[in-house]
């Protein structure tokens, strides 16, 4: 005969239970962390609600010229009026549709290729890389199907930094990775040359990467042979970012278990067959959290450009305040971009958190 004991009601799990018994458990456990915690809501809470007067509740978002900003809050009114600049820099206004058509079909690429379902990612991710690249360029520059020229010089803005972190990233890593393979060769010359490089653009800061590109690159190349100053400093972004990349990368196979090499092996696959199929997913997957915070990086790095004259969107913020109608309303511009930066870098790390969920298949412990 069985005999059932009727069991202890369980309290409910730390996820299903309410806010109130969020912050029992959290902030007011003991009493020495009740403590902490009503003083730091002593300190913060005033801060916090200075912050939300300045930037809300006392702040001037419609108007013409800073004579409108009189409520003693955040002007707002100067990111309004300079919103062209700060999204298109110097493009002209005529051609804006130009760069609104890249922002669209930028997010529509980069969100068909992050969500997981999309069908055909194999021929998207290669229309991404080789044929979009050229899709921008010809939009923007023009020249072709009666387009406009419009020259680097006047790329500017968002659209600037957007341009060149995108471009650092998808080029610097199929770099990256075959210098990290290139490090771990057999062969003496290919591993030499690989140290050399990586070594190289990772003793020199990328702020000095950016004058060589800008001033010396030229004078290896001849006189009849000019090249454009945009395109000099992707070239020292790209460069300066793959060792980064590829010291990553080398990071991840060398954390691939050795069994895993002797297995490829075992199957009869040869050198590249076993890296693409085998060892190379394996250590992508291990190394995204690294490789998201080095393009995450780069992507704030973008901001060195403007000591070559190239006008970013930090370097639109300055310009904008060196204009004696709006002196005086840096915060305002420094907020604004810093904010712009904060959403991009954010999207990217919560992405790479999202990813790392999804191929977890058993490193973590």
């Amino acid at each position: 005969m069985v005999v059932y004991r009727e069991q202890p009601t369980l309290p409910a799990p730390a996820s299903q239970t309410s806010f109130v018994g969020w912050m029992h458990k959290n902030l007011f456990s003991n009493w020495v962390n009740s403590i902490i915690t009503l003083a730091l809501l002593y300190f913060l809470v005033p801060q916090l609600w200075s912050l939300i007067q300045w930037a809300f509740l006392k702040s001037d978002w419609v108007g013409d010229n800073r004579s409108q900003c009189v409520s003693g809050g955040a002007c707002w009114v100067f990111i309004t009026n300079r919103l062209n600049l700060f999204i298109y820099g110097f493009y002209p206004e005529s051609e804006h549709w130009r760069v609104n058509w890249i922002y669209a079909l930028t997010a529509l690429q980069v969100a068909a290729l992050l969500y997981p379902k999309t069908p055909h990612k194999s021929i998207l991710t290669g229309i991404f890389f080789v044929v979009y690249p050229f899709v921008v360029f010809f939009l923007l520059y023009g020249g072709v199907f009666g387009l406009d020229v419009v020259e680097t010089h006047k790329w500017g803005g968002l659209m600037l930094t957007l341009l060149l972190g995108i471009i650092g990233t998808v080029a610097a890593l199929p770099i990256g990775i075959l210098l990290a393979l290139g490090r771990r060769s057999e062969m003496p010359i290919i591993r030499s040359l690989s140290i050399v490089f990586i070594e190289f653009w990772r003793a020199v800061p990328l702020i000095t990467v950016l004058f060589m590109a800008s001033v010396m690159l030229p004078l290896f190349l001849s006189g009849e042979v000019s090249m454009d100053k945009l395109l000099r400093a992707m070239i020292g972004i790209i460069l300066f970012e793959s060792a980064y990349v590829a010291e990553v990368i080398r990071g991840g196979l060398q954390a691939i278990p050795k069994g895993q090499y002797e297995a490829a092996k075992a199957l009869g696959l040869n050198y590249w067959k076993s890296m693409g199929l085998i060892i190379m997913p394996q250590a992508l997957k291990l190394t995204i959290p690294s490789l998201v915070n080095t393009f995450i990086e780069l992507f704030k790095d973008t901001s060195l450009v403007t000591i070559i004259g190239l006008f970013d969107l930090l370097a639109v913020a300055k310009a904008g305040l060196s204009d004696p109608a709006w002196l005086g309303f840096s915060t305002e511009a420094y907020t604004f971009v810093a904010l712009v930066f904060w959403v991009f870098c954010f999207g990217m790390s919560r992405y790479s958190m999202y990813l790392e969920n999804l191929l977890h298949t058993g490193h973590k412990r």
